[in-house]
């Protein structure tokens, strides 16, 4: 069916400040969705209270409120505004919770608004833990031990109850504010009243931590005939304990078999079908026993979330864009790929290429703060790399971090022993992935680091590729430096200054580059197409990499 022409005007609400754990991602959603909206013809009103923002920019929307994110604000505009809907999906938890308030005060039905994208049973069902976790019950999908707690007192008995190590989750926050571990009773008192105040409605989950779990997200878009799409699956190269924002990730998934796959397939599309009637988008999180494959569900977003605009550069499919037009009434179906033009938007994007996201920290700047990443989001920012292999794309995010790492073969080697290693990456810090490899130099066992870190062992043994190679490389000087070696390095991601620095002469990265641009080593560009070049792509999204 076409889209729902009773909606001839529509409020997008902003994300607020971009500040640490609300990162700028929901201004990329924002105004993908307004741009996909007007397309339609539709009036757009849009509310953020952050004016350094593009989607406050004239261009972006037909009417523009630089206003707090208050239900006072909202009535404001709806009385001088003829809206038809409100959109509130792309400004993340901000967002979400300021339509429970106005739906509260009873504005959208004052005003005759509608929700699209989702709707207000959803919203409380996703984000009060409670609810959730009966949810899954109810609809056979497993949760950790867990119960919720709204007093200080509540906290402790449960925490008796389900026994430690224990993870205390805030209701109604985001990017873990206020979560954090609890790995004994005198961490306890602390971490619920911490939690219990960054709730707003002063609730937290008391829940069974499980530490060292695999930790996996799904992006998903769904339309009102119920057609549900898998976008993206998305693995963090941390295990369960770090924040989604402060871990390494990779996409797609490598180290989930078929079968766990399927059955996590399977199981977020029936929680996303559980959540209500809504069309729009959605973003699912799982752990996963690394020796069972037991399979329990963590949490689920419906909304856009900071993970869908990785998403939808990493597949070149724009999730925010097709979840707008989902939200004002088009099927999947319906619309066209925006790459291919030829295909519909209902397909799965297929990857010929490893995708690896990096966060970028700034504990310089922060002096006495804690530099153990945890529950609560501490990252600045993040980059984003494509590459051929998991080698090559993580070695290329590491050359974008604006330090001074040249790639992960190579960052202010450690002066660390061995022992002293193992005991630092047992804990996860910024720096964890380097020290790593630096542990990998000194001849420590694949074996053993997982044992301390609980990282899936294959990705370990994707960075003794990179310390094999720099240790071949090491043995050489620009001039005897073999041809087949030059090419095996840039395959796997070293950049010129990286090989460089390794070479026994310290040659310049220039003396590096007029070797192998002499040898015929170039850079080629691959296409990010969606469809793994099975189509025609008409939009031109480019990555280099040096497979011939």
């Amino acid at each position: 069916m076409p889209k729902d022409n009773s909606i001839q005007s529509v409020l997008i609400i902003g994300s607020g400040p971009i500040i640490i754990g609300q990162a700028c991602e929901f201004d990329y959603s924002g105004s993908q969705a307004a741009r996909s909206l007007r397309e339609e013809g539709i009036k757009v009103t849009l509310i953020n209270s952050n004016p350094a923002t593009i989607m406050t920019d004239p261009m972006m929307a037909d009417k523009v409120y630089l206003l707090p994110l208050t239900p006072e604000s909202i009535e404001q505009i709806l009385k001088e505004n003829e809206i038809d809907a409100v959109l509130p999906t792309m400004g993340g938890q901000t967002a979400l919770n300021l339509c429970i308030e106005a739906d509260e005060l009873g504005l959208w039905e004052k005003y005759n608004v509608r929700l699209i994208g989702v709707d207000i049973q959803a919203i409380k069902v996703a984000e009060d833990r409670e609810k959730f976790r009966q949810l899954m019950l109810d609809i056979n999908i497993k949760v950790a031990p867990s119960r919720v707690a709204n007093s200080f007192l509540e906290g402790k008995e449960f925490a008796q109850e389900i026994g430690f190590p224990l993870v205390i989750r805030p209701s109604f926050t985001l990017g873990g504010t206020g979560g954090g571990f609890v790995h004994d009773k005198s961490e306890l008192d602390e971490a619920l009243q911490r939690g219990l105040q960054a709730s707003p409605i002063h609730e937290v989950l008391v829940e069974k931590a499980v530490l060292g779990w695999k930790e996996f997200e799904l992006e998903l878009l769904r339309d009102k005939n119920d057609n549900v799409v898998i976008i993206c699956t998305v693995e963090n190269v941390d295990p369960m304990g770090v924040h989604t924002g402060d871990s390494i990730t990779v996409a797609p998934a490598m180290t989930l078999s078929d079968s766990a796959f399927q059955e996590m397939r399977n199981q977020a599309i029936k929680m996303m079908r559980s959540l209500g009637n809504f069309a729009g988008g959605c973003n699912v999180q799982f752990a996963i026993d690394p020796e069972t494959e037991d399979i329990i569900s963590v949490e689920i977003n419906p909304r856009v979330s900071r993970s869908s605009a990785l998403a939808s550069k990493a597949t070149g499919y724009p999730i925010a864009k097709i979840a707008a037009k989902l939200a004002i009434g088009y099927t999947l179906d319906e619309l066209k790929n925006q790459i291919t033009k030829t295909t519909s938007a209902y397909f799965e994007p297929a990857l010929d290429y490893v995708i690896v996201k990096m966060p970028r920290w700034n504990f310089d700047k922060f002096k006495g703060a804690n530099d153990t990443l945890g529950l609560q989001m501490k990252s600045v920012g993040e980059v984003m790399a494509i590459g051929r292999s998991f080698t090559e794309a993580i070695q290329k995010a590491c050359q974008s971090l604006e330090n001074e790492a040249v790639g992960l073969g190579y960052y202010g080697k450690s002066m660390m022993k061995s022992d002293e290693l193992i005991e630092y990456i047992k804990t996860p810090k910024w720096d964890r992935i380097f020290r790593i490899k630096d542990a990998l130099m000194q001849g420590v066992t694949i074996k053993t680091i997982v044992q301390a870190t609980r990282i899936d062992r294959w990705f370990i043994y994707q960075i003794q590729e990179i310390v094999r190679i720099e240790k071949l490389i090491a043995q050489h000087t620009l001039e005897n430096l073999p041809e087949e070696l030059l090419k095996e390095a840039k395959h796997n991601g070293f950049s010129d200054e990286q090989i460089a620095r390794i070479l026994i002469d310290r040659c310049t990265d220039e003396d590096v580059y007029e070797k192998r641009k002499a040898l015929g080593i170039t850079r080629v560009y691959k296409m990010v197409d969606t469809c793994s070049a099975e189509f025609e792509a008409k939009t031109p999204y480019f990555y280099s990499s040096f497979e011939g």
